[in-house]
């Protein structure tokens, strides 16, 4: 057969394809459901974030009014940092609700976070929010099952697959033909549903940046390859029965085994071959030796003498409050470096055990495509280091500001002298308030498209080469198939 009369075959055989799944009741059931869940998918998502960022302007409002009549900085007990919401941590989750948003900061030591959206909406962390990764992970994983299971097995069993091949057809342009018009099909109503569902955050007034929409659309983008893998899977298990029953019970096992066994199953492997060393442990570590420094500051406090030579520059509580802060820096250098190398240990460990149950679990294509959204979307497992680390960064900011406005450490133990005085009528002058405004500011940087694609390009190249196993599959296996 000549290249130019192939090509106008398989250009008919998709076009039938094409007309025969969208004239299906299958195709229009399922496909009403998936749009309906992917439209409100959005609008959810958009409606939360709103009521994110009302909750975190408030929540800086509240920390400025708490400083409201504070005249001294000394008099300020540190300040508190908020995770800012993601307009795309409302599209694809990730970790963004079970890590802590709010930590505190005073100048000194660790910056636990705490404050996680399922801690404050518990019945979430039961059923999770609907978003893009469970619609395409879940959802549209089964419409791809569904349309594809009865490809080659059902036609056989209504016998117009021996029809079909009654005249010269190749069989490899009988495959790309199924796949081509079933992913052409998908592809379209899929990418329908998702115009709409932006269309209704966008009229929502959520807005996004370049980098949001860039992210946004390789987010899709890995979604269109995720679905496409079990849509050529549903086609080579067709080819390798004679049954479409067989066939969809076979992909319903493989289906379950990838959406639910595959992940758990490799975090406990995980869980076993690599030893973490756990949160409260660690805790109590930290806590034996800050007893410890706390004895040491107590019996060096004994040993405090103070000149008394009558000199101006010999205040006694300046002197006093410079020896406590000494006392106090060289208590916390100890602690932060016994802290730092515990919590180091930690995130190694934590570190090997992650990477290798990313690794087993990247068995499933369901796991390839929740690492690339997530990743995408800035909600993978860097989103709590990257948030504890930008906060550490800005406990130094915090610190030096303070330093320069008071003289002292932040975080220390001060004692500090008042001295009033008047006006000249024997009223006493009313101190001016802090400016709360004059801290520094605090943010979390976005990483960037480019550094987002080449973290989740692993896992999309993954997707692409399932997809180019599961159809050669198809090809040789259908090579071999009996059509009558």
């Amino acid at each position: 057969m000549t290249p130019g009369r192939e090509s106008t075959m398989l250009k008919t055989l998709v076009e039938k394809e094409i007309r025969d799944i969208i004239g299906s009741s299958k195709f229009t059931i399922t496909f009403a459901a998936c749009a309906l869940l992917i439209i409100m998918t959005f609008y959810a998502g958009a409606a939360r974030h709103k009521l994110n960022m009302e909750q975190f302007n408030a929540s800086r409002a509240e920390q400025l009014r708490s400083m409201e009549g504070i005249t001294d900085w000394m008099d300020l007990q540190g300040t508190r940092i908020f995770l800012p919401p993601q307009p795309l941590a409302a599209l694809v989750s990730g970790i963004s609700n079970d890590i802590g948003r709010t930590a505190h900061v005073d100048g000194r030591g660790s910056v636990p976070t705490k404050d996680s959206r399922f801690n404050e909406d518990p019945i979430f962390a039961v059923f999770r929010f609907i978003d893009l990764d469970f619609v395409f992970a879940v959802i549209l994983s089964l419409f791809a099952i569904l349309l594809g299971y009865d490809t080659i097995s059902g036609e056989k069993e209504q016998g117009t697959l021996r029809l079909s091949f009654s005249n010269a057809l190749p069989r490899r342009t009988y495959i790309i033909s199924k796949l081509a018009g079933a992913f052409i099909t998908l592809t379209v109503a899929v990418m329908l549903a998702l115009l709409i569902g932006i269309l209704v955050m966008i009229i929502m007034g959520i807005g996004l940046t370049a980098n949001d929409w860039i992210s946004l659309l390789l987010i899709i983008v890995s979604g269109f390859l995720y679905f496409s893998v079990f849509l050529s899977l549903s086609i080579f298990v067709s080819t390798l029965t004679h049954r479409s029953a067989n066939s969809f019970l076979i992909l319903l096992v493989i289906w379950v085994m990838c959406i639910h066994i595959v992940p758990r199953a490799s975090v406990l492997l995980a869980a076993r071959s690599v030893n973490v060393p756990s949160v409260d442990e660690i805790a109590y570590k930290k806590a034996g030796l800050n007893a410890q420094l706390m004895d040491e500051f107590t019996e060096s406090m004994k040993d405090m003498t103070i000149p008394a030579t009558g000199t101006p520059d010999d205040d006694p509580v300046r002197q006093i409050n410079e020896f406590m802060d000494s006392l106090s820096t060289i208590r916390d250098t100890k602690f932060q470096a016994y802290s730092s190398r515990l919590i180091e240990e930690r995130h190694n460990r934590q570190k090997m055990q992650e990477d290798l149950a990313f690794t087993l679990a990247r068995i499933s294509p369901a796991t390839s495509y929740t690492l690339a959204s997530s990743h995408l979307a800035g909600t993978s497992t860097q989103l709590k280091n990257h948030f504890y680390d930008r906060a550490l960064a800005y406990q130094k900011e915090y610190g030096d500001f303070i330093r320069e406005k008071t003289g002292v450490n932040a975080g220390g133990m001060i004692i500090k002298a008042s001295i009033t005085t008047d006006d000249g009528s024997g009223a006493p002058v009313k101190p001016e308030p802090i400016d709360p405004s004059e801290l520094p500011g605090f943010d979390i940087a976005d990483p960037g498209t480019e550094v987002k694609f080449a973290t989740a390009a692993v896992d999309m190249g993954i997707l692409a080469i399932f997809n180019l196993i599961f159809f050669a599959g198809a090809v040789l296996a259908f090579a071999r198939y009996d059509v009558r």
